[in-house]
């Protein structure tokens, strides 16, 4: 369909991703086909989870799935953490606003989550292992808190090229003052 709404990723240092996300306050056709755009460019990023700021959007929305079945899915609007729980687990994460960085980052096991559906239904639930991990990573973004910011000063230190790259990236996408 020609029509489809289409994102493209927003990269490390977008100013979109350091600002706490705004609730969305409509559920309607158009909040659809911001969930559906954001699985595609999930999906053609070869990512697990995407959060709305990572495609230029203040909107509190998530949108997950671990298995890459459509049947795990998951959309999460306007998500709380109620609580995280359990043992803290260190896993080696990556970003799809920061391509081809890693680093371990600690986070609980668990945690349990009170947001929306798509269709505005409530959700409660508690998640736990990757599922978990990916909420934990997504809810961040809708926070402003980014991968660099939960990177050990190691990390930081060995991917010192790469985020300075991506900044000069962002300088060199920004119009100059005759250009605005």
């Amino acid at each position: 369909m020609a029509d489809e709404l289409e994102f493209d990723l927003t990269l490390y240092p977008a100013p979109v991703l350091r600002r706490p996300a705004l609730p969305v306050e409509a559920f309607d056709d158009e909040l659809a086909q911001i969930v559906a755009a954001m699985f595609r460019r999930m999906v053609a990023s070869q990512g697990v989870g995407l959060a709305a700021p990572q495609v230029g959007l203040k909107k509190r929305i998530l949108v997950l799935n671990d298995s890459g079945q459509p049947a795990d899915d998951l959309v999460l609007v306007n998500p709380t953490l109620v609580e995280r729980s359990g043992p803290p687990v260190t896993f080696e994460e990556g970003c799809l606003s920061f391509p081809g960085i890693y680093a371990e980052v600690e986070r609980p096991e668990n945690c349990t989550v009170r947001a929306f559906d798509v269709q505005g239904q409530p959700i409660e639930a508690t998640y736990g292992g990757f599922v978990s991990r990916i909420i934990q990573h997504e809810y961040d973004h809708l926070e402003g808190v980014l991968l660099v910011d939960r990177m050990s000063r190691a990390d930081k230190l060995r991917h010192k090229t790469a985020l300075e790259e991506l900044v000069d990236r962002y300088k060199r996408s920004q119009p100059t003052g005759a250009q605005r």
